[in-house]
């Protein structure tokens, strides 16, 4: 089982980025997925989760307007469409499937782990 991030790069403040996060080894159309986040010497935290079926979502209050959250369970993959990105977005973004389907903002509730993918944004 397998999830793989990625999309990530170095940007400018405000530009825009979208994250892909593509499962492999088993289906995840009845998981909830989330994107978490750490930054150097910091906690990873959440950033925003989906349910199995992408209706529905939730936010960290730091992204809450800027970032959004889907998933296609065709093709096995969530995205996260990020906005208006600010130097302290910067961070590794992590992909993550949880055994739950409703939304879930623990990493404790998390089962699976994607390698992450690093966002730089500059000021």
């Amino acid at each position: 089982v397998q999830l793989q991030a990625s999309g990530g790069g170095l940007v400018q403040a405000g530009a825009s980025l979208r994250l892909s996060c593509a499962a492999s080894g088993r289906t995840f159309s009845n998981n909830a997925m989330g994107w978490f986040r750490q930054a150097p010497g910091k906690e990873r935290e959440f950033v925003a989760s989906i349910s199995w079926s992408g209706g529905s979502t939730y936010y960290a209050n730091s992204v809450k307007g800027r970032f959004t959250i889907s998933r296609d369970n065709g093709k096995n993959t969530v995205y996260l469409q990020m906005r208006s990105l600010k130097p302290e977005d910067t961070a590794v973004y992590y992909c993550s499937a949880a055994a739950a389907k409703v939304i879930v903002t623990s990493t404790r509730r998390y089962d699976y782990w994607g390698q992450g993918t690093l966002v730089t944004v500059s000021s």
